[in-house]
């Protein structure tokens, strides 16, 4: 049993003597692609250069509620024009750790959106649908985001094998050492998909077990029919792979609510036991919910809790939970246990969000020997 520090210091080796291998590692990841726009909101503005933003999402609140009957005008200003979606930002992140990463997504159709061509450079990028379009409202204690998502009903099986191609699908689905399939909520056909592949694919497969991951990104629009569903058919997948399903923790309150868990607890404990039954009941090999400060993975009996290097006012928030989930599947894929790819994923996230970009290798490691403390 380590220490906090004797962990961060073991992993911190682990990752240096990894940095050659993970340049073997392939990913296969899909579905989604966003074009993201980054804001702030203005509180008060005092010149043309200078305002304070509306610090917290509590405060808009107030502000939308005393509109009620009237109406408000509420100024947005542009802070950065990024690629976005939970696929492109960790598949992004992940090739930042040197993985050979293919890309299936919604990147811009028939040409590639102009955002996207730096991540095109560094990874095997095809694009079978325009790009979805967010407003994310960055806040102190969170993020709005309002996505406009009528493009993503583009991605279907049917077009997967029309503008992709069923072999070349097949081939990266079968070969890849982690396989990636996210942003369930805003792909009103990923179920769908995910049906034909068991069916259509799955018995096909004869290799090796690798490492499958799913992100359902904030299902609390879809129908409780439609989540249970999704749910089953991720299990579906244990067959062939060893599964891995990410949710942030609003996600699992909300998934626990619908498989009849949870309460009015909301302790590390109460998450903690939330997370097992959550994994016992939906059947897959791991289960991972990551919080603002922490973070925990739950395979067998044991629930691995691991704080992260939190930070009070990040640079950056959208994309956080995706550079988690990309620090983790390559601490699962590097074959670290649930402790150390824990902490793998918040120290991934948490240079994110104090660098807005995403760390190579040698940034985690030299992040995990510099912990940084709760107000740097």
């Amino acid at each position: 049993m380590f220490s906090p520090q004797e962990l961060r210091e073991q992993c911190a080796r682990r990752l240096l003597e990894s940095v050659e291998r993970a340049s073997h590692l392939t990913a296969f990841i899909g579905l989604d692609g966003f074009v993201d726009e980054i804001m702030h909101l203005v509180d008060v503005r005092h010149n043309a250069e200078s305002f304070e933003r509306i610090p917290s999402i509590a405060q808009l609140a107030e502000r939308l509620a005393g509109a009620a009957g009237q109406s408000t005008n509420i100024e947005a200003v542009v802070q950065r024009v990024k690629l976005g979606g939970n696929g492109p930002i960790m598949a992004n992140a992940l090739c930042r750790f040197g993985v050979d990463v293919t890309y299936l997504g919604a990147l811009g159709y028939p040409t590639l959106h102009p955002i996207f061509s730096e991540f095109a450079a560094r990874a095997d990028v095809h694009s079978i649908a325009p790009p979805g379009l967010t407003d994310a409202y960055e806040f102190e204690d969170g993020k709005v985001m309002i996505g406009k998502t009528a493009q993503l009903g583009e991605i279907t099986w049917e077009n997967i094998q029309l503008r992709f191609g069923r072999k070349k699908f097949a081939d990266n689905f079968f070969s890849s050492d982690l396989v990636a399939f996210v942003n369930w909520t805003m792909i009103p056909f990923m179920s769908d998909i995910w049906e034909a592949v068991q069916s259509e694919l799955c018995p096909m497969d004869k290799v090796k077990r690798r490492k499958i991951f799913f992100d359902l990104a904030d299902p609390e629009k879809r129908t409780h029919e439609d989540l249970r569903r999704a749910l089953k058919l991720i299990e579906g997948f244990r067959l062939y792979f060893d599964v891995i399903l990410g949710l942030n923790e609003k996600e699992a309150w909300e998934v626990g609510a619908v498989l009849g868990f949870g309460g009015e607890t909301r302790t590390r404990g109460a998450l903690a036991q939330l997370t097992r039954d959550i994994r016992q009941s939906v059947g897959v090999d791991t289960l991972i919910v990551h919080p603002v400060s922490y973070a925990l993975a739950v395979t067998g009996a044991d629930c691995a809790i691991v704080d992260g290097p939190y930070i009070a006012k990040p640079l950056i928030t959208t994309g956080a939970g995706d550079h988690f989930n990309a620090g983790f599947c390559l601490g699962k894929v590097l074959g670290f246990d649930d402790e150390m790819s824990v902490l793998v994923g918040v120290t991934t996230s948490g240079y994110y969000v104090r660098n807005a970009q995403s760390p190579r290798m040698t940034d985690l490691a030299d992040m995990l020997r510099h912990w940084p403390s709760l107000d740097s």
